[in-house]
């Protein structure tokens, strides 16, 4: 497992959360704590640094002492936010975990590393989950240039680019707060 220092989190809350009408799903609040800042906590003691991919409200990151970079290409959904993650990380790991993740087991990091390689992606008992990945940073970057240079705007077709293996986290389920019902289930009040 690579250590806490040569791994950054890149939290990914650059969406647009158009099935809960607009409502920014970063700053949706679970037993009084911001989901953005309740999945930084998460991981700490895994990755040594924490970048947030967002689009709006940066200083509200920063006055939660989170560090948020934008999309340096607009409208091409997660994977901007992935390359802005990449472009702005500093470790050979980047760990990157949706904000609407509901909850993800203590072995996470530990489980993508186990892979070998470049990095591995996640399926849950839900099925993959792209967004849920570890990836090792050189060849992540030049993975996203040819994406981009291509037009090829999908997470999936990226990690077969890379062969990164996906790995399964069997009994597992993330979970995401992407409905009224997924909120209201989880506990979650705006934020």
């Amino acid at each position: 497992m690579p250590a806490r220092e040569a791994v950054t989190l890149g939290i990914l809350a650059g969406g647009r959360a158009t099935r809960l009408g607009g409502r920014d799903k970063a700053w949706l609040r679970r037993d009084g704590v911001p989901q953005v800042v309740r999945i930084a906590r998460r991981f700490s003691a895994d990755c040594g640094t924490t970048l947030v991919s967002a689009n709006l409200g940066l200083a509200r990151f920063a006055g939660h002492g989170l560090h948020a970079v934008a999309d340096r290409a607009a409208g091409i959904g997660p994977l901007g936010g992935i390359d802005a993650l990449a472009a702005a990380c500093g470790t050979p790991w980047l760990l990157t975990v949706p904000v609407d993740i509901v909850d993800a087991n203590d072995c996470l990091l530990r489980t993508l590393a186990q892979a070998g390689g470049d990095g591995a992606r996640a399926r849950d008992a839900d099925g993959p989950q792209p967004l849920v990945a570890l990836y090792r940073l050189a060849p992540l970057r030049r993975a996203l240039a040819a994406a981009l240079a291509a037009g090829e705007h999908a997470v999936h077709r990226l990690q077969a680019a890379m062969a990164l293996p996906e790995v399964a986290f069997a009994g597992v389920r993330f979970g995401n707060l992407n409905t009224p019902e997924a909120l209201r289930m989880a506990g979650v009040a705006d934020g």
